[in-house]
């Protein structure tokens, strides 16, 4: 009898580990929880996470990388000099700039020490603005800590190329906080549900369109039904 509670005691600790490094669903309000999020690890893997606005992501979605939100500036400078010699000048300074995304880094996140530091602002390597548009496909999702365990929880993505080949040298990209990446528009889901406010400059501008007799009352009638959830919802 002894060696049955013993095995059950066991096996109980082994589901409540695995409990915590594996999440098949996980909410936005989960990760603000302190009763949920203390008994979560760092680096658990999630299938399904909800948005913010109630959206959906799921290991095995489509997703398209947005417009770049950051810039890189690059500064050169050169000496007033030419040829072996050292010659009396001025020198000059060059400054280039690329549009670089602010929250998807090129490759996977190495660690959490690297997830820390990019959430710091010190990551190298973001992506830039020649991944405009593509579509990707979400390889991982995970869930990290803002610190020590008592802290809320963020959720990184590990993005793959939708035919499996790589980005240039890369064979992933990272988001490093998937509520930002999109808030931003950096990351622009597929059916994305509308927002509140999305909804209530539609109904005001098809407002207009009525008053200047570019859309008829009925129309408007019909749209304002089917937004009406969505902003007496939120």
């Amino acid at each position: 009898m002894k060696t049955t509670i013993t095995f059950f005691t066991i096996l109980l600790s082994i589901i409540t580990i695995q409990a915590q490094e594996s999440i098949d669903l996980l909410t936005y309000e989960n990760t603000q929880d302190i009763n949920f999020f203390t008994s979560v690890k760092n680096g658990a893997l999630i299938k399904e996470y909800i948005t913010t606005t109630k959206n959906s992501v799921k290991v095995g979605d489509t997703l398209i990388l947005g417009s770049p939100t950051s810039q890189e500036m690059n500064t050169k400078t050169y000496s007033g000099s030419y040829g072996n010699r050292a010659r009396g000048g001025v020198s000059q300074s060059r400054s280039t700039s690329k549009k670089t995304y602010e929250f998807i880094q090129l490759g996977r996140p190495a660690g959490f020490g690297s997830v820390m530091s990019a959430m710091g602002g010190n990551a190298q390597n973001m992506a830039d603005n020649s991944l405009k548009n593509t579509k990707v496909i979400v390889n991982e999702i995970k869930t990290y800590h803002r610190g020590s365990k008592n802290k809320p929880l963020y959720v990184v993505m590990v993005l793959g190329e939708i035919n499996g080949r790589a980005f240039g040298i890369n064979k992933y990209l990272s988001v490093m906080d998937t509520e930002l990446g999109i808030e931003s528009g950096e990351i622009l889901l597929k059916n994305r549900k509308m927002t509140r406010d999305e909804a209530i400059a539609k109904l005001k501008e098809a407002k207009e369109l009525v008053e200047i007799d570019m859309m008829s009352k009925e129309e408007f009638d019909e749209l304002k039904k089917e937004l009406a959830p969505i902003i007496t919802n939120n």
